[in-house]
């Protein structure tokens, strides 16, 4: 009886110590974490520059993948806009200096005065500790316009730089 007993309790610390290290190992981007961005900054459009403030939120559904949304307005300039964002990404969150990650996601932006347009892109980087509960992200962003006429847009697709700050609950 004691020698099952032993067992039993060696094999429930085994279980609850391998339990702790999958949850260190992907710490901020494990299964049920929720992150949490706001957006601050300048963009560029219609050959005009905007102010921009967005509100986004991403839920982490398995360790390491997220799906996420973020409503943003651009004001400051004519015509004004909101965009609406849906995605997913993949945080490798098995690495342990940087994090790299990947993702896709599908935007639908309104424009004051013209056709709404939608657009699908691609996403990749590395993310950063910054703090116990903060990550700095560091990528670079491909967005297609989808039905774009480049007489009204003039460009139909765009490359840029991207940097975030997120926190972790």
């Amino acid at each position: 009886m004691k020698t099952q007993l032993t067992a039993v309790l060696t094999l429930a610390a085994a279980l609850s110590a391998s339990t702790a290290t999958a949850q260190t190992v992907s710490g901020a981007f494990s299964r049920g974490k929720t992150h949490f961005v706001l957006t601050a900054s300048t963009g560029y459009a219609f050959d005009e520059s905007y102010f921009v403030l967005g509100l986004g939120a991403t839920y982490y559904l398995i360790d390491g993948l997220g799906v996420g949304l973020h409503l943003e307005s651009w004001s400051g300039s004519d015509p004004s806009m909101t965009k609406l964002t849906a995605s997913t990404q993949y945080v490798f969150h098995q690495m342990r200096t940087v994090k790299p990650y990947i993702g896709a996601f599908y935007r639908r932006t309104d424009i004051n005065g013209l056709p709404d347009l939608d657009s699908v892109g691609g996403r990749a980087g590395v993310y950063l500790q910054a703090g116990p509960h903060a990550y700095i992200g560091l990528g670079g962003v491909y967005e297609s316009y989808l039905d774009c006429e480049k007489s009204t847009f003039r460009e139909c697709d765009s490359a840029y730089a991207e940097v975030t700050v997120t926190i972790a609950f």
